[in-house]
């Protein structure tokens, strides 16, 4: 097969390939702004950018979806999802305040995992609450105690009535109804993630416990006489044994947990001590925790504690707050909280303030001392 003769000089193909490219062309002269050109465009520096102009007034504009109000901005949280807003004392359960990091309404949020109750066991029961066994010494010794207790009772109404000295509280005679009371706070506590204390704690990188020295309260502080620490003591001990106070804490939809009387309980009974982890007062500067106690108010600002129960504490977290700014607030207290030098040490201590009813629900004022706690839309 033959091959193909090459091209003349005179074809197409090569007069193609030997035409020139046409030179490019110029480049276009760039104008350069002045400075002046520059500072009379740009802007403040404080100007925010076009999307948080858009945002900020969106949020001028913004209105509860519950009230319909957009008044008290301070308390009207914002959807991080939505941008819809909601008062913090509209929602259910009320917020205490203002929370830390990323907030979602209740259309946007996942699904509340419903409230797991706490194994009605008794073996369960008496780890979680560490409670001693009996032996056959410790059974006499519960004897003794309850008996103790009554004869307490008796002669404080009568001989010591006008010393309003504390009462011990009176323990449900009936074991299976004691086991659902403390079931009922086992419930409260793991839906919380917390772990039972009954007493103050101090943890690592936290207050020590030589920190909490009774005798640096500003103002001083009330020491607790003789007897109503041995009835102290005495309530202590029956705690230990599983021998509680005759409480149930419940689940309210508008209040989250509650606590309420199982039993009647007459004034001056001591309740619970405040218990938790102690920590600076400046350390929980911005602590989204709703159940903060003072524990101790120092001179010095950077001495003050607090006792903070969002990782230990008992059922003294869950007992409500009035709303101090009304007439019907002020009349639900029932408790009241007082602070007290125990053997040096401060310490805060939850005692009926009046005679409460079987069922009646537990209040005592957040504001006890510096009236800074806000309490304007509690139920």
């Amino acid at each position: 097969m033959g091959r193909r003769a090459p091209s003349s000089p005179s074809s197409p193909e090569l007069r193609r390939k030997r035409t020139a490219a046409p030179p490019p062309e110029p480049p276009t002269p760039r104008r350069f702004c002045s400075m002046a050109d520059v500072m009379r465009r740009s802007r403040p520096v404080h100007a925010p950018p076009p999307v948080a102009r858009a945002r900020e007034a969106i949020y001028d504009t913004l209105l509860c979806d519950t009230c319909g109000s957009g008044d008290r901005d301070d308390d009207l949280l914002i959807c991080d999802r939505c941008d819809r807003g909601r008062h913090t004392f509209c929602l259910r359960p009320i917020a205490a305040k203002v929370p830390i990091g990323p907030w979602f309404c209740p259309d946007c949020a996942p699904p509340a995992k419903p409230v797991k109750r706490f194994p009605m066991k008794q073996t369960k029961i008496v780890d979680f609450f560490r409670i001693q066994k009996d032996d056959q010494d410790h059974v006499l010794a519960k004897c003794r105690l309850s008996q103790d207790v009554r004869r307490r009772r008796k002669s404080s109404l009568v001989m010591h009535k006008k010393r309003r000295r504390i009462l011990p509280f009176i323990p449900t005679e009936d074991g299976a109804r004691r086991l659902e009371q403390m079931a009922s706070l086992a419930t409260a506590l793991t839906s919380s993630k917390t772990e039972f204390s009954n007493e103050l704690t101090y943890m690592p990188n936290m207050a020590p416990r030589s920190s909490n020295q009774a005798r640096l309260e500003e103002g001083g502080m009330q020491v607790l006489p003789k007897e109503d620490k041995e009835t102290i003591e005495l309530c202590r001990t029956m705690q230990q044994r599983g021998e509680c106070p005759p409480l149930l804490v419940v689940f309210d939809s508008r209040e989250g947990f509650t606590v309420q009387a199982d039993a009647d309980i007459k004034d001056l009974t001591f309740i619970a001590e405040y218990a938790g982890d102690v920590d600076y007062l400046e350390n929980r500067a911005n602590d989204d925790c709703d159940c903060i106690m003072t524990l101790l108010l120092t001179a010095d600002p950077s001495q003050r504690l607090v006792i903070c129960p969002d990782k230990r504490g008992n059922i003294s977290r869950f007992i409500s707050g009035i709303n101090n700014h009304t007439l019907d607030g002020k009349k639900k207290q029932n408790v009241k909280c007082v602070r007290y030098d125990i053997d040096g040490e401060s310490h805060v201590l939850l005692v009926a303030c009046r005679d409460i009813a079987c069922g009646e629900k537990l209040y005592y004022d957040y504001n006890g001392y510096e009236h800074a706690y806000p309490t304007h839309h509690f139920l």
